[in-house]
């Protein structure tokens, strides 16, 4: 058996779509959000690759969105984690984690780095508030288990042109992990989306692959009864 393990950035308007076709393949998934950026309304967040403006949803469309899927801490307002003080990367990390716990009802285990970017000192913060485990963008294949959780690399981003291969790899691992992410807004055209549902179908065609979410890969193990 393989878990299949992905997450996905920034909470923005193209995540309603991505949630309506990950439920519509019993997809689990987890989403790493920035509270302190949704406001009242739907806000600009960027322009990707000079051909779509990504907007980031309103604070009010979170919870419908998300319904049924694992919320991680992306920080409370997306810095940069090295060029910011200790003091102010810990309040980010802190409220960030707060608020979505408030607004999810939901426990916050899982973080993922800012633009990727961290340090000892910065994965040290985000473990003293909580977290269980925190996402780097480096690639390891295996991804599981990491040498520490809060230095957690993927096996690859969703559209990986060894995104296969690595799949393949990631089944011989002694524990058969194999962890994707991406942003939503990366999927631009039609094709884009069929290809993603596309390896949704695949992994429905495997009988060795199970859906699992991020928190469960690092919940210790039950004790056997007698022991």
């Amino acid at each position: 058996m393989i878990k299949i393990v992905q997450c996905w950035d920034d909470g923005v308007v193209d995540d309603i779509r991505l949630c309506e076709i990950l439920r519509e393949h019993g997809a689990r998934a987890t989403f790493n959000l920035n509270p302190g950026l949704h406001s009242v309304q739907r806000a600009p967040s960027h322009r990707h690759r000079e051909c779509k403006d990504v907007m980031r949803l309103a604070r009010q469309e979170l919870l419908p969105t998300y319904q049924g899927f694992t919320i991680a801490n992306h920080s409370l307002n997306h810095p940069w984690p090295t060029k910011i003080t200790a003091k102010e990367w810990r309040k980010s990390v802190v409220e960030g984690r707060k608020q979505l716990q408030d607004i999810f009802g939901q426990s916050i285990a899982g973080f993922a780095y800012p633009y990727g970017d961290a340090s000892e000192e910065v994965a040290e913060i985000v473990r003293e508030a909580g977290h269980t485990y925190a996402r780097t963008c480096r690639n390891s294949t295996p991804s599981f288990p990491p040498a520490n959780p809060m230095w957690f690399a993927s096996d690859c981003h969703f559209a990986a042109p060894d995104f296969w291969d690595r799949y393949e790899k990631a089944k011989t691992s002694s524990s058969p992990v194999f962890y994707f992410w991406g942003h939503s807004y990366e999927l631009v055209t039609a094709e884009d989306w069929r290809n993603f549902a596309g390896k949704l179908d695949s992994f429905q065609g495997d009988q060795d692959a199970v859906w699992y979410d991020l928190p469960e890969l690092f919940k210790p193990k039950a004790s056997i009864a007698g022991d």
